[in-house]
């Protein structure tokens, strides 16, 4: 199901999930840019779940040694870094598809301050259930998808009421219906959470999708989202 838009959005365009679609896409513009160096500036900014935990288990053994607090600085760096890096023209499409469509109803609701913050800690907590899951993967991993997972959460929680304008393809045929946003995001979990019990931490060493990143990051959205917000405010006509 591709969603197209949804029921309870008060203001489409605003300003901190603009910025973020701008900021993803001017990234992807360069990596694109980069031609075969591409390859390089990924592995230089994705994050490796291997090398944030030998540095955070480095940094535990040997203290506050400058080159061990360097490295491990580096390596969590990459939890954030990670975010903004794309491996091509779909996975960053339906990433900011994802973002566009829900993103806005859940800063409306947070503050774009909050939601800021609210968006970059839900990209390093799904970041982080990549690593509990696969803590020796040696696999990049990138893209916005865990953070777009905590944006979806929040509004699972804030929106329960709303409908999801969404493409249902079937078949050769394609049909536009209106889906209850508790019921598409429910589908939309189960199908992450299916994924990654079938999987385990084989998929997330394997590379692929990061499915326990989904998963992370949309419970984490659950649970953070209801603490960041403010006091639900009048609703305005969508422009």
């Amino acid at each position: 199901m591709i969603p197209l838009r949804d029921s309870s959005t008060p203001r489409r365009l605003t300003p901190v999930n603009v910025l973020l679609i701008l900021l993803n896409l001017a990234v992807f513009g360069y990596e694109f840019s980069l031609g075969p160096a591409v390859e390089g500036f990924v592995l230089r900014y994705a994050m490796v779940p291997e090398s944030v935990t030998s540095s955070l288990q480095g940094l535990f053994a040997a203290g506050d040694s400058p080159r061990i607090l360097l490295r491990a600085a580096a390596a969590m760096l990459t939890v954030v870094s990670s975010m903004f890096v794309h491996g091509g023209i779909w996975h960053i499409a339906g990433n900011m598809l994802y973002l566009f469509i829900f993103g806005a109803a859940v800063e409306w609701r947070l503050g774009s301050r909050r939601y800021l913050v609210f968006y970059l800690v839900s990209g390093m907590a799904a970041a982080l259930a990549t690593i509990l899951i696969a803590p020796d993967s040696q696999i990049p991993v990138i893209g916005a998808s865990g953070a777009i997972a905590g944006v979806l959460g929040a509004y699972f929680i804030f929106y329960p009421r709303a409908r999801i304008t969404t493409i249902l393809p079937l078949f050769v045929f394609v049909q536009v219906i209106e889906v209850p946003a508790v019921l598409y995001l429910l589908l939309w979990f189960a199908v992450q959470l299916y994924a990654g019990l079938s999987e385990g931490s084989r998929g997330a060493a394997a590379g692929g999708v990061a499915w326990w990143a989904h998963v992370g990051g949309f419970l984490f959205g659950i649970a953070l989202g209801p603490l960041m917000a403010r006091a639900e405010l009048p609703r305005r006509r969508i422009r």
